[in-house]
């Protein structure tokens, strides 16, 4: 038996509560989906109705060398909100999934609000 740590059953946990929030919230709203790596954001907006990915972005299309990951991030927010409107989508539901409100993913949300995106 595989002995689970108590950071990973923190994130477990949290990943659970962040699910449930979501599809209590909007069934008719795509979801706007952060993943991260230690390198690499990615964002989708994801309708959950098809199984479909609507809208896609990756920091290799934003990134900048002399930006630093935050910058990038609140960049990438602006640029999926533009994207997402031009698909005619402008409520999503935020998945943060496992992450905290903290950080990288406060700035990815900052910055799709700014952008037009209502969550």
């Amino acid at each position: 038996m595989k002995k689970i740590s108590i950071i990973e059953n923190r994130r477990v946990l949290r990943k659970k509560k962040v699910k449930a929030k979501i599809f209590r919230g909007g069934i008719n709203r795509p979801r706007l989906c952060v993943s991260k790596s230690n390198k690499h954001i990615f964002l989708q907006v994801i309708d959950d109705v098809k199984n479909a990915t609507l809208v896609s972005l990756s920091d290799k299309e934003v990134k900048a060398k002399d930006k630093a990951r935050m910058d990038v991030a609140h960049e990438m927010g602006k640029k999926i909100a533009e994207k997402a409107i031009a698909a005619k989508i402008k409520k999503v539901v935020f998945d943060r999934g496992k992450y905290t409100y903290h950080g990288i993913i406060k700035a990815v949300a900052e910055g799709a609000r700014e952008g037009g995106l209502e969550f």
